[in-house]
Formats: C-alpha cells, sequence, structure tokens
C-alpha cells in the first residue's frame, strides 16, 4: 500500500446530512438551562452549513422551549405566556388561559409575534373554569412567596368541557423558577408539573407531582446537576375554593419536602457522594501523600514515591 493510499485509508470519513442533523439537535435539545442560545450559536460555527443549522433548529427549539417551559411575554404586555404541551394550540400557538389569549410563539428567537383571542372551543366550560380560576389564585399567592421572579400557571385537561358535576375532569399546575446569570457562570432552573383529577364519583381529587431541577455551573470547569422526583397525593372533592386551598397546601408540603432533602444532601455531598468518586487507594494500594505534595516534581519524584518509577 502506498503512503497516499495509506493517509486516504486513515482519514475519517465525512458525516452524512442526517448525522450531523441528528448531533446538531442532541447538542440543542440537551442545553442547560436558559443557554441554548449559546449552545445554538456554537453549533452553527461549528457546522458551517446553514442548511443543516436551521433544519436542526427548526426541530430542537420547540421540544426544548416546551421541555423547559419557557416564559415568554405577550406583545401587547398584557401578560405572559408558557410554552408548554398543556398550552400548546398549535406547534406555534400557545394559551395564556389568565387572560384567554392564544400567543403565535417563533421558538428559535423564543418571543411572541403576535397576540390574538381564544376561541370557545379552546376555553374550558364555566364549571371547569371556576376551579381553574380558584386553583390560579392560590397557586399564584404560594409561588409568589415561595420563588423569587417564579412564575406559573393552571390549564385545562381532559373534560375540560364538561358543563356541570356528575363527570371527571383534570387541571395542570405548571410551575417555574429560574435563575440565569452567565456573567456568574452559573444557570439553574425549578419545574414541577401537577395533574390534579376531580374524580367526581369518588368525591376525591388526585395529585400526581413530578419535580425537576436543573443547574450548570461552568466557572473554570463544567458541573450540572439534574434531580427528578415524583409524588402522590389526595384531598376530598369540595367547593372551588375549598379543593383550590387543598390542592395549593398539598403541593407546598411535597415542594417543601422534596427542597429541604435536596439541601440536606448538599450538605453531605463531602462526606458521601465526593468520597465515594475517589478510589480509595491507587493501583499501587499506596496511600498518595497530599499533605506534602510541594516537594515532588512532576515526573521523577511522583513516580518514585507512587513506585512506579525505573
Amino acid at each position: 500500500m502506498s503512503d497516499d493510499d495509506e493517509e486516504t485509508s486513515t482519514q475519517p470519513e465525512e458525516l452524512s446530512h442526517k448525522q450531523k442533523l441528528e448531533i446538531a439537535k442532541w447538542f440543542l435539545i440537551n442545553s442547560p438551562p436558559g443557554e441554548i442560545q449559546y449552545v445554538a450559536k456554537d453549533v452553527k460555527a461549528v457546522l458551517k452549513d446553514e442548511n443543516v443549522y436551521e433544519a436542526a433548529a427548526a426541530e430542537a427549539f420547540p421540544l426544548y422551549n416546551k421541555s423547559h417551559m419557557i416564559c415568554l411575554q405577550l406583545p401587547d404586555r398584557s401578560g405572559d405566556v408558557m410554552v408548554t404541551s398543556f398550552s400548546e394550540i398549535t406547534e406555534d400557538e400557545y394559551l395564556d388561559p389568565r387572560t384567554a389569549q392564544v400567543a403565535v410563539v417563533n421558538h428559535v428567537k423564543q418571543s411572541c409575534t403576535e397576540v390574538r383571542p381564544a376561541s370557545d372551543e379552546e376555553l374550558p366550560s364555566a364549571y371547569v373554569e371556576e376551579y381553574r380560576c380558584a386553583v390560579d389564585a392560590e397557586i399564584s399567592k404560594y409561588v409568589g412567596e415561595a420563588y423569587p421572579k417564579g412564575v406559573c400557571s393552571v390549564y385545562s385537561s381532559k373534560g375540560k368541557h364538561v358543563e356541570e358535576p356528575g363527570s371527571n375532569f383534570e387541571l395542570v399546575v405548571v410551575i417555574l423558577a429560574s435563575r440565569h446569570s452567565p456573567q456568574n457562570f452559573c444557570n439553574g432552573s425549578w419545574r414541577s408539573i401537577w395533574n390534579v383529577v376531580f374524580e367526581d364519583e369518588l368525591q376525591i381529587v388526585e395529585l400526581r407531582g413530578r419535580m425537576e431541577v436543573g443547574a450548570h455551573y461552568f466557572e473554570e470547569g463544567n458541573v450540572q446537576l439534574d434531580a427528578k422526583h415524583e409524588c402522590k397525593d389526595s384531598t376530598a372533592f369540595q367547593s372551588p375554593d375549598d379543593c383550590a386551598a387543598s390542592v395549593m397546601n398539598i403541593i407546598r408540603h411535597h415542594e417543601t419536602e422534596y427542597l429541604n432533602s435536596l439541601q440536606k444532601s448538599y450538605l453531605n455531598l463531602p462526606d458521601t457522594t465526593f468520597k465515594d468518586l475517589r478510589r480509595k487507594l491507587p493501583v499501587t494500594r499506596t496511600l498518595f501523600p497530599w499533605h506534602n505534595t510541594m516537594q515532588f516534581s512532576l515526573t521523577r519524584d511522583i513516580s518514585k514515591e507512587l513506585g512506579i518509577g525505573k
């Protein structure tokens, strides 16, 4: 084999259009909280292919925005809209139940371009809306007290057109609290989703909660946290105001409990997780003298101390 043939055989094969697209999408979708625009800029620079980037962004940004439940200001400044799978009407339209408006969203720019009134079909019945409004008022009060700059919304899910008692229906409570501080090399978010099922026949309200915490610290390093927790609870089916108060108290209890458990685990990290990450002894079965490292040179003395020198 000639030198030219050998050089050709060792060169890596060019990635296909589909492979580039999938890799770009992966990086975009897995961006830390609040950092997809920074990642997108780097992905675009690395790809050097506008068509691949635009195709990847068109698929990845909607998924990222919905999974992180980003909150965008309405164009007329009448309120905010949360981009979630529960508020989605079409891929680019999202309902704000408080103002009964539908926002048209540009996913890649992460902005609202226009707004329109929601149709009757897109809104719940008066009976369900009474419960939704009551829960929304209580949850808004709780989020305002518990989460700095936190936002929330309550959506009607299954059975939203139920007109009177006798049938089941479901509300979904979503809570988002973000802190983006790239100048201090850290970003993070708290996201919780609560499915609240009103079971008329059993006269009970079932709650299923899912809480997610994401954080990214990148000052002279790259450390990420991705924690999740699920729970269940229930309360009695009562009047809208009484139900709302009970639902809020249950959510407050479980979220406070989980936050306390996270704080406790962080305090124990140095004595538990970090110690477990370190090898107790190196392969030489000899402890490294961490207390006296300054006396060694990088090559000769450390090798001698660890017994791996010639």
